[in-house]
């Protein structure tokens, strides 16, 4: 009897097990497709097209040669207008005879108006399917562009993983930090200081590693990482992971199976951050995103 009981609880923990493991499986591959469906859209990073840095005074924008902003598209105005760098501002000015849509309110007058000042959200502007804003990278100012029919959107045939695991699911403790700020180089070659959260510490294997991670003021803590897949199954540049906030005690959880390639494994039109040198892993991580394309 006692052997029938200790069989029949070891068969309903196996359930329960293989029942829970089903649920997390599940719930990565929901995130990976809603990871998917995100870059598909118009914020996401699949119909980028442009990246226009402004010197200071007036900047043609268009798709002759002779443009400051030089977008070679057959579809484009040879010159649909100008931006207009002075101080902290950037002007827009219309091309006569040319209008655009300014947070979607076409504006057709030849006066320049004010589409982005250092202390103000950036106007979104549009001409037909295609969209841009002004960005600021530190001392750069410049016109993230992106094209609704772009074809790296258009002919987007989805993400790659490594197959879901659950032991990448890693328990971590993070350790308060000795310094308040990381310095992160980025793929232009800028470095800035980004708050300093502290050390993931965790175990794999027996072996204790750890990464530094940025706090944001979010819910969660960005890293930065790159391990002994990098460049070679996965992006070269590395990856990006978002964690939960510790708890009172600074416990929480690295799941390797949410590691997402950043903005430039599919554009050459975005600023990513690079992950510090204590960040490249000696591991292998063979769990989350895997390359893109060719990148």
């Amino acid at each position: 009897m006692k052997t029938t009981l200790t069989l029949l609880a070891f068969l309903l923990m196996t359930t329960i097990g293989m029942a829970q493991d089903e649920a997390y499986t599940k719930s990565i591959n929901d995130w990976h497709q809603a990871r998917a469906t995100y870059l598909k859209t118009p914020e996401g990073w699949l119909n980028l097209e442009g990246l226009f840095w402004l010197h200071k005074g007036v900047n043609t924008f268009g798709k002759t040669s002779k443009a400051d902003c030089h977008y070679d598209n057959a579809e484009f105005p040879a010159i649909l207008g100008s931006f207009i760098y002075e101080g902290d501002s950037v002007l827009w000015q219309n091309e006569k005879g040319q209008s655009v849509k300014i947070n979607n309110s076409a504006y057709t007058a030849a006066a320049p108006i004010t589409v982005f000042t250092s202390h103000e959200k950036a106007a979104v502007m549009d001409w037909s399917h295609f969209s841009w804003v002004v960005i600021k990278r530190e001392d750069k100012v410049g016109i993230r562009f992106r094209n609704y029919n772009a074809k790296t959107l258009t002919e987007f045939k989805g993400l790659n993983y490594f197959p879901v695991d659950i032991h990448w699911k890693v328990k971590a403790k993070l350790v308060k930090p000795s310094q308040d700020f990381l310095m992160i180089s980025n793929i232009i070659g800028q470095t800035t200081a980004q708050k300093n959260a502290g050390k993931l510490v965790f175990t794999v294997e027996g072996k204790v590693y750890s990464l530094d991670a940025i706090d944001e003021g979010g819910k969660t803590l960005f890293v930065a990482f790159a391990d002994q897949t990098t460049g070679n199954t996965t992006y070269g540049s590395g990856r990006f992971i978002d964690v939960e906030m510790p708890d009172a005690e600074g416990n929480t959880y690295i799941d390797f199976n949410k590691a997402y390639n950043p903005p430039c494994a599919f554009t050459a039109f975005a600023t990513c951050p690079l992950p510090p040198a204590q960040n490249r892993l000696t591991i292998v991580i063979n769990a989350g995103e895997k390359k893109y394309g060719h990148h």
